[in-house]
């Protein structure tokens, strides 16, 4: 028989911390936007990172301005990490991380050289099974990747434009699928001459089964970071032509729990005063991404109730509203902005 294929509803609809029911996962917190502020957190979610390590970042297009700061993710790896290497997938769409090559030499350009970087999908595909999945029963990943025992997802917290944002389940189901047939099935009905076809709420559990499939590999030995800075709607693949940063950043968050960080951004992004939020929000809302989350509960990856801890307190138990409660609407560059892209606009 058959199994009947539809996709949820309710992607536009954000649902308040205080009207969810479950569980409770622990989320760290910190405002510590630095190198030692990564460092920090990282070691609170760092119990099943062991083995061969896989960090999973979004590298970029050549000179994007909101990327994770090098120098941050050179200090973590050096004081923390020494023996992993950065994991990556080739693009589905043609551009300067289409083929190996032309990757490696964006990597180049964006100083991505202190450490290795597996483009996993250089040698091939592998398929992972999806537990439970309504559109999959597998999916496929670059081959490299189960050559590691760990994956620590290090994720830029952003805007997407056909997810609404990009956390970790943007950074694992997208950035894992191989570049040719795992991202294909996420992204386009087979047959279609639109290969952007498929969106919405179908979009969002496509994603989240591709990453479900990765955790479930990893499974006791993934951590999730999400960064919560230079968050421009667009994502990180669209390099210098990223629409320019207006929300505020906030801090860095880990945990654990897949869903309970990336439930606990978009809280803070719904909470932020004066409406800082605003721009995220819209994006978000108008691409349904709020399925996401949803699927992720439906799927049981993990709780969206957290225990928010602040470790630039004493581990004290906040509120998200207390997290943001100090954080002007406007956004400001950092020291780290040098890259150049459409936010040098306002650096000067």
């Amino acid at each position: 028989m058959m199994k009947i294929r539809k996709p949820g509803t309710g992607g536009n609809h954000y649902v308040p911390y205080e009207e969810r029911k479950g569980g409770k996962s622990v989320v760290y917190f910190t405002r510590d936007l630095s190198p030692e502020g990564l460092k920090k957190i990282y070691d609170r979610v760092s119990e099943g990172i062991q083995g061969k390590v896989a960090i999973k970042l979004h590298t970029g297009e050549a000179e994007g301005p909101n990327i994770i700061p090098r120098p941050w993710v050179k200090e973590l790896y050096t004081d923390k990490l020494p023996e992993a290497a950065i994991i990556e997938t080739n693009t589905y769409y043609e551009g300067s991380r289409y083929t190996t090559d032309a990757h490696r030499k964006t990597l180049e350009i964006n100083g991505w050289n202190f450490c290795p970087v597996d483009i996993t999908d250089e040698n091939g595909v592998a398929a992972l099974p999806v537990k439970d999945g309504k559109w999959f029963e597998e999916m496929h990943v670059g081959q490299n990747m189960l050559n590691y025992d760990s994956l620590l997802a290090l994720t830029h917290f952003k805007g997407h434009t056909k997810g609404g944002f990009g956390g970790s389940n943007k950074n694992i189901g997208i950035g894992c699928a191989d570049g040719r047939i795992g991202k294909a099935e996420i992204h386009t009905t087979p047959g279609s001459d639109d290969m952007w076809d498929i969106g919405e709420e179908e979009f969002m559990e496509r994603m989240t089964e591709s990453t479900k499939a990765t955790i479930d590999h990893f499974a006791g030995h993934v951590s999730f970071v999400n960064v919560m800075r230079n968050m421009s709607v667009s994502c990180d693949c669209e390099g210098c032509e990223a629409e320019p940063v207006v929300t505020p950043d906030v801090g860095i968050l880990a945990s654990l729990d897949i869903l309970a960080v990336d439930n606990a951004c978009i809280d803070i992004i719904y909470n932020l005063p004066s409406g800082g939020g605003k721009a995220m929000i819209e994006r978000v809302e108008t691409r349904h991404g709020l399925r996401q989350l949803s699927y992720m509960k439906e799927l049981g990856m993990g709780n969206d109730l957290c225990t928010l801890i602040d470790i630039d307190h004493d581990d004290a138990e906040i509120t998200v509203q207390e997290a943001v409660k100090d954080i002007a609407p406007e956004w400001n560059p950092d020291a780290y902005n040098t890259f150049p892209g459409r936010n040098k606009i306002r650096m000067k």
